[in-house]
């Protein structure tokens, strides 16, 4: 379950609604207890997700998705995406655009 969980998080958890993500918090915390040991969380898991998918796509110019990932002049940051509607807000490009402009910049 938990390979399957990971490999497409990336995918539908940006347009999860907020009940989705408290039950599937929910099969975590039963996992949890099952097991007996502490679980990644969440946030922790798609974040990282996440941050290698959107990598990849940056580093290689052949997926289709790599058009969407463009550096500003400081190459600090990527420049957001403009959306139209909510369905794409909700998308991976846009989030992981998002989460790499919030991730920490190394030194």
């Amino acid at each position: 379950m938990a390979s399957t969980l990971c490999s497409s998080i990336t995918v539908w958890y940006a347009a999860a609604t907020a009940k989705d993500k408290g039950r599937l918090q929910r099969v975590i915390r039963s996992a949890e207890r099952l097991i007996g040991c502490n679980l990644t969380s969440l946030q922790d898991l798609i974040a990282s997700r996440t941050l290698k998918r959107a990598s990849k796509i940056v580093a290689d110019p052949s997926p289709p998705g790599h058009k969407q990932f463009v550096s500003l002049p400081s190459w600090n940051r990527l420049r957001s995406i403009r959306t139209k509607t909510s369905r794409h807000t909700n998308s991976f490009s846009p989030s992981a655009v998002g989460l790499i402009n919030r991730a920490p910049v190394p030194p």
